[in-house]
């Protein structure tokens, strides 16, 4: 009798430990999800975007935040399975060097190979961020955090650590970030940041010659003077060839106001080589007013969050900068959770439900895959609105629709749409479909649109609806639909 009380109270506690992740049945409504699915466009809908079966190979632009895994704020395996059906090519990895190497020279990747692996379970790609210190490298045994070092001692670490993880994942990871917003730190200089770059891209490049290197996730609305300070000594001592592309972090209230500085950056580090370029890597929007990170003491919603998140999207399409956003799920941060998750989180790390901006993304990466490319569309709009608007063609050139939306204000709770009337100039596009990327509702444009002289190509719209957050005018067959 004392033996099977023993066992049973051994299987208690072992059974669970053993058994895979189940996820809970979601009985969380999507309220406001739903309540964008009734305040639809009044044109007749004639069907809604296929996103099954996503072909995440053919969405390299587009990356999906995982970060914060090192420090054990979100648990991967709880929202693994939700990751390939949002359709994007990329996700971002933290790389933990202290959970790595917890004693010196000694590399233990068991719980990244989980993350790595499972990413490529979901038909996608991981690409790491290489940043933040470890504290048995430190003198007084506390984490370094986004400040680097600058003895020599720790420097050889981290370059065999770099070695070791580049040697262990291959051709698994073919994109590495150096570093995550040194420039938040005042500690990190620009010798400091320069020195890094330098000694981790040389690992990186003999180690896997063909990987891509990311430098910075500049996080100082990406001042181009530290950037140009910190290039000027990389070029000084004839190491360009260490970077690919300068990442950086985007968060403006209003996301359009971000454009200027993103020209003025890729202009700033092209002057140095023409070869290289930038790339959005981490940038979001919270779901709740938020009293720590990014875009705080503002009273964000789920309505909000998806606005920002497409915007911030559809710019960096504008601009052909490949884009990641933050985040994929909610974390839980020492004081907080922090709300920039596409889903909502419960404090055990499980999934309560997908937010709007989940749909939002799913339906934007599958409408902007590899195969569109931004063009420039001449628009006129009878409106007291400033509307952006990007042109859309094939790979062949051809011009098969374009992308609008309000962009002079804040994204805000509105779920109506204005009617706008506009001309498209030049834009000799048949079988035209309006289509709006949060539902996903595809939509009949013929009750509000007429066609000018074929001389000049023209499209006439009355009545558009337009709102703070992009609609589609496009090709019918240039679209997935069920």
């Amino acid at each position: 009798m004392r033996k099977s009380l023993l066992s049973l109270l051994l299987m208690a506690f072992i059974v669970p430990v053993a058994m895979a992740y189940v996820p809970p049945k979601r009985v969380h409504p999507e309220v406001a999800y739903t309540k964008f699915k009734t305040y639809h466009t009044m044109l007749p809908q004639v069907g809604s975007l296929d996103v099954s079966n996503p072909d995440n190979a053919n969405r390299t632009r587009w990356s999906i935040g995982c970060e914060t895994l090192d420090r054990d704020y979100a648990t991967f395996a709880n929202y693994k399975h939700l990751l390939g059906p949002l359709g994007v090519g990329w996700a971002r990895l933290q790389s933990g060097w202290a959970k790595c190497e917890k004693q010196k020279g000694v590399y233990d990747f068991t719980w990244l190979d989980e993350h790595v692996n499972g990413v490529i379970e979901q038909g996608m790609k991981p690409w790491l961020s290489l940043s933040y210190g470890n504290p048995i490298y430190s003198k007084d045994g506390v984490t370094l955090n986004s400040s680097i070092w600058t003895d020599e001692e720790t420097m050889t670490a981290w370059c065999n650590y770099v070695r070791a993880i580049v040697r262990h994942y291959g051709d698994k990871v073919m994109m590495y970030e150096v570093w995550n917003e040194p420039d938040g730190k005042k500690a990190n200089t620009p010798e400091v940041v320069a020195n890094l770059l330098i000694r981790t891209g040389e690992v990186i490049r003999k180690e896997n010659p063909k990987a891509e290197i990311l430098a910075f996730g500049l996080c100082k609305n990406y001042m181009c003077d530290y950037i140009a300070q910190v290039l000027d000594i990389v070029k000084k001592q004839k190491k360009l060839n260490v970077l690919d592309r300068v990442s950086y972090h985007v968060y403006f209230e209003n996301p359009d106001n971000a454009t200027e500085r993103i020209k003025a950056l890729r202009a700033t580090v092209q002057s140095y080589d023409e070869r290289l370029d930038i790339f959005q890597g981490e940038s979001g929007c919270p779901a709740i007013l938020e009293f720590g990170h990014a875009l705080k003491y503002k009273e964000w919603s789920e309505f909000k969050q998806v606005k920002w998140d497409l915007r911030r999207m559809a710019n960096d399409f504008a601009n052909n900068v490949p884009s990641s956003i933050f985040t994929f799920v909610d974390l839980q941060y020492p004081n907080m959770i922090q709300s920039f998750g596409m889903v909502r989180m419960n404090l055990l790390h499980e999934p309560m439900y997908k937010r709007p901006a989940y749909y939002g993304v799913q339906h934007l990466a599958s409408l902007l895959h590899d195969g569109i490319k931004p063009t420039t569309v001449e628009v006129k709009a009878y409106s007291n609105r400033k509307i952006a608007s990007v042109g859309l063609a094939n790979d062949k050139g051809e011009v098969i629709g374009a992308m609008l939306w309000y962009s002079d204000l804040t994204p805000t709770d509105q779920l109506e749409k204005d009617n706008v009337s506009l001309e498209l100039l030049g834009f000799d596009v048949d079988n035209l479909v309006y289509v709006e990327p949060i539902t996903g509702y595809v939509h009949d444009l013929r009750p509000v649109i007429t066609r000018g002289g074929k001389e000049g190509g023209n499209v006439i719209c009355s009545g558009l609806p337009m709102w703070d957050s992009p609609i589609f005018i496009i090709n019918k067959s240039a679209i997935k639909m069920k």
